[in-house]
């Protein structure tokens, strides 16, 4: 494509050769369209079972870029990031959850030394119930975090950042590969 930029293209470069834990299945995937002139987009997840679907925790990436600098962006540049994990009940139902899963995000980036400005987003919990053919499934609970933000410039530290949140919010802080997650309310995946 002649008309991306060759900044854009150092970026998605960088994004794309990032290493991240064995727990962490990253892969790059379709951009939305519209959304920007140039993008890229990533999708995580906590140690998948072998259809790609993980009961732990999953995420989404996007880098946008914009030469033309909208003004809510504060610049060329934004990230759009996802993450979602299941949660125990009782966790689920804790106040401060939502406090605590954007404080992880921050945390991360600052952790990453990944600079970044005008920040904004929201932190979700739910709690669910099964009925019908659904009933056996129980109560359940899950967080979600949606969250944008400028980098101060992008680099690979962001999307490491964005790693570390959808392990956290899976259970799986730094410092623990390969370690089990218990969570009783989850079913661990069938192996095949």
């Amino acid at each position: 494509m002649s008309d991306v930029s060759p900044a854009f293209e150092a970026a998605a470069a960088a994004l794309r050769r990032a290493s991240f834990r064995p727990d962490l299945a990253v892969r790059e995937i379709p951009s939305p369209s519209g959304v920007a002139p140039h993008s890229i987009a990533f999708a995580g997840d906590v140690r998948p079972d072998s259809h790609g679907d993980s009961p732990y925790g999953t995420g989404r990436f996007l880098l946008l870029h914009d030469p033309d600098e909208p003004e809510s962006w504060g610049g060329p540049w934004r990230i759009v990031a996802f993450a979602q994990a299941p949660l125990e009940l009782d966790i689920g139902t804790d106040p401060l959850l939502a406090d605590v899963a954007w404080s992880w995000l921050t945390d991360a980036l600052a952790s990453h030394h990944a600079a970044y400005h005008s920040a904004a987003g929201t932190a979700t919990k739910t709690v669910s119930r099964g009925f019908g053919s659904l009933a056996e499934q129980g109560d359940g609970s899950q967080v979600e975090l949606r969250a944008s933000w400028t980098p101060d410039p992008p680099s690979v530290r962001h999307i490491e950042a964005w790693a570390e949140l959808v392990c956290m919010l899976a259970g799986l802080p730094p410092g623990s590969e390969n370690i089990a997650i218990l969570r009783p309310g989850l079913r661990p995946p069938r192996s095949t």
